[in-house]
């Protein structure tokens, strides 16, 4: 029987994963289909009990399928760590990021702020608490939806700063990327790969869990924006 993979992952590794799932596929002849989908969607989906082989999610959200025995703990694998960075629309003028005292003059000059759901959107919002503009920013703050990139916010001009995972903003038409955050207050999420407690063929999965960690991957994830974990 030929063995084939079907996983379910977050927005945030897509285009890495499409790409690491080809090479693989061409080296191994295993075929790897990875639907990519909001975070938070693909943990509910898991938890509702769907049917897949493998999920690449934020290590958090990763931790609770396997409390809940959804995953399994013992194939746990970190693949890379994913800086969040700051982008405006193209045209638009630059601001300074390169402090957080800068970065903080950037925000509260900004008419409206894009973020993402899951942990990094949680942390930009513990980071505002943190700076005590959580009441002043409020109003201007635009959560995108699941599924929904920060980027698409930015290029509409519906938010003047965008914040979201550098992987998920360079390379998108009509945004710049000006950059992760600065030291101080640098946010940088996990993710991580497990097998699903539903799966059927465990060995295949884990090899291919294998192969997200190997060396050979590394460069292909420095070019899309994310460092080996």
């Amino acid at each position: 029987m030929t063995v084939s993979l079907s996983g379910i992952s977050s927005m945030a590794t897509r285009h890495l994963l499409a790409e690491l799932a080809q090479t693989y596929c061409a080296e191994y002849g295993v075929p790897v289909r990875i639907e990519s989908v909001g975070g938070v969607d693909a943990a509910r989906r898991i938890a509702a009990g769907e049917r897949f082989d493998f999920a690449v999610l934020a290590s958090d959200a990763v931790d609770r399928l396997i409390a809940a025995g959804h995953l399994v703990a013992a194939s746990r694998t970190d693949v890379v760590r994913s800086p969040v960075a700051v982008a405006v629309r193209s045209g638009a003028a630059h601001p300074d990021i390169g402090s957080e005292a800068a970065l903080q003059a950037a925000v509260l000059a900004a008419r409206a702020i894009g973020y993402s759901t899951g942990p990094s959107g949680n942390a930009l919002l513990a980071l505002f608490e943190r700076w005590g503009l959580a009441d002043r920013l409020c109003d201007r703050l635009c959560q995108a939806p699941p599924g929904v990139p920060v980027a698409k916010l930015v290029a509409s001009g519906e938010v003047d700063l965008g914040f979201q995972q550098l992987a998920e903003l360079q390379g998108t038409p009509g945004v710049q990327v000006l950059g992760p955050l600065p030291p101080g207050c640098a946010i940088e999420s996990v993710f991580t790969a497990a097998c699903c407690t539903t799966c059927a063929q465990p060995q295949a999965v884990q090899a291919w869990l294998d192969y997200l960690r190997a060396p050979q991957t590394a460069e292909a994830k420095r070019r899309h924006g994310m460092q080996p974990a």
